[in-house]
Parts: structure tokens; sequence; C-alpha cells
């Protein structure tokens, strides 16, 4: 029975023809641009969560502390509710980076008459805090420390960096769910032109007593041969952008984003792209009606 019905599925594609051409292509469409989407959409977040592991809340001190009070102050600090780790800076360590950020021009900070940095502590959040709430929250708490004169950093940019990914999702899902529209109405198209080429054959069966799942069940099948032909395109449409075009946008990625290299799409995603196809296919053949319909 699977034999014949498959058989009859793959007969009936062949006579939809362009139409049924149409509605593969029409769903690689909507699943290439929904999975173009997500794979934009996954490394910006990969980029938003390195660059949040790396955000750090510099708190510019009014003097520089001894030894012993800058050990108790970062003590002071790393009990403090969001902070992962504190290091303490001194006026000389923050002389010499500046000296190698400068490089050749090392020269300009070596004549100044005195050391004009202040001494600080670095801080850096926990997985937790690191969001605008947890920020605002513990910059509140640091510019409470009566050491304190001034607060640097946050993480707004990042949160900005990934409202950019949600907004990303959200475009995607709306292309992608236009083009599937489209594609379930061509298949429905495609499958209600076969139901009209084979209505006799149709009405023979519903004479001799064979169930309407017998009848419909190839006309379903066909459909999600549809689906899971142009989820299958849709994929090699996306590896071959992602081969093409990833080694060239690696280098600007790297400088722009941090990313080391572009990710592709997770197992899941490539499974769930292919369980879309076949379903929105699948529905598209179930919705077919025509003139031998009861």
């Amino acid at each position: 029975m699977l034999g014949f019905l498959v058989g009859e599925a793959l007969r009936d594609l062949r006579r939809a023809g362009r139409v049924a051409v149409a509605a593969i292509l029409l769903i690689t469409l909507s699943l290439a641009a929904l999975g173009g989407f997500w794979l934009v959409s996954t490394n910006v977040g990969a980029a938003a969560a390195h660059w949040r592991e790396r955000v750090r809340i510099i708190v510019y001190l009014k003097r520089e502390p001894t030894p012993a009070d800058a050990q108790a102050l970062v003590e002071r600090v790393q009990a403090m509710p969001g902070v992962g780790a504190t290091r303490f800076v001194s006026k000389s360590e923050a002389l010499g980076t500046l000296k190698q950020v400068l490089g050749k021009d090392a020269s300009v900070a070596e004549q100044l008459p005195s050391n004009p940095l202040p001494a600080s502590l670095e801080v850096t959040m926990t997985a937790e805090a690191a969001t605008p709430e947890g920020a605002r929250g513990l910059i509140a708490r640091l510019s409470e420390l009566p050491e304190a004169d001034d607060i640097g950093g946050g993480i707004d940019w990042i949160e900005r960096l990934a409202r950019g990914q949600r907004l990303l999702e959200v475009i995607g899902l709306g292309v992608g769910a236009v083009l599937a529209l489209a594609a379930i109405l061509t298949v429905t198209t495609a499958t209600t032109l076969v139901l009209h080429l084979r209505r006799q054959e149709v009405e023979i069966m519903r004479l001799v007593g064979a169930p309407e799942l017998v009848v419909r069940l190839p006309l379903l099948l066909q459909g999600m041969l549809q689906g899971l032909v142009g989820a299958a395109a849709a994929i090699w449409v996306l590896i071959a952008v992602y081969l093409i075009g990833g080694p060239r946008l690696e280098p600007l990625v790297s400088q722009t984003l941090g990313l080391d290299h572009l990710s592709f799409l997770t197992t899941q995603t490539v499974v769930a792209l292919i369980m879309a196809g076949t379903t929105l296919g699948g529905v598209g053949g179930w919705l077919a009606r025509g003139r031998t319909d009861p």
C-alpha cells in the first residue's frame, strides 16, 4: 500500500508540471530567507554574548590607596552582588598601559611632569548581572563607595546589538511567513490541478468503496514531497552562500564584531527547516479541492 501511495504521489507530481516546480521554488525561497535571517541572527547573538563576557566597569578612585587599603577595597567590591572579578590598577600600571597604546608616540607620556592618570578598579560582572538593569544596579552600588570618584563602562551598546538580533529574527519570520503562505497556495493550486486531471480515477475509486483517506493521501504525499525537495534545496542554497561568502566576510566580522569565524546553522535548525518545508507542502496538498470532491 505504501509503495502504491508513493508511486501515485510521484506520478501526480510529474502531472503538475510547472506549477509543482513553482511551488518548490517558493518553498525554497521562503525557507532560504528564514534560514538566512536565522544565520545572521545566530552570529549577531554570538557576538553579543562574546562582548558581554568582556565588559568591564571601571571605578576611578579619588586617590591611590596603599597596598593594604587597595586589597581591602578589592575584597569589599568583590563581595558585592553581581561582581565576578575585581582587579586593582595602580597609577603606574595605568601609565604603562597608556604608553603601550601610544606605541612609537610613548615619549609624549614620558614628558609629562607627573602621572595624571588615576588609580582604578576593573570590575567584571557575573553572567547573571550582565544585563542593562544589572549593570545599572551595580554601577549605583559602586558609586556609593567613598573612594570612588567616577564610574565608566556599561553594556548598553551590547544590548543594542542584542535588540538588533531580535529585530532580525522578527523580520526573518515575517518574510518567511509571507513566502510560506505563497508556497502553500501554489502547492494547493498544483494539487488541485492534479485532482482535475485524475478526476475520473478518483470517481472510480470512490465508486468501488475506497476510503476518502486513500483517495486524498497521494495528494498529501505529493505536497509533502514538494516541501521536502524545497527544504533540501534551501539548505543547499544556505550552505553555498556560507561557503562562498563566509571566508570573504570573516575579516570584516572579526574587526567589527570580534568573532573569529562565522557559525553555520545547528543540526537542530537544519532539521527544523526540513520539517517546516515538509509541513508547508503537506498543508498545501491537504487543502486542495477539485470538482471531484464530495
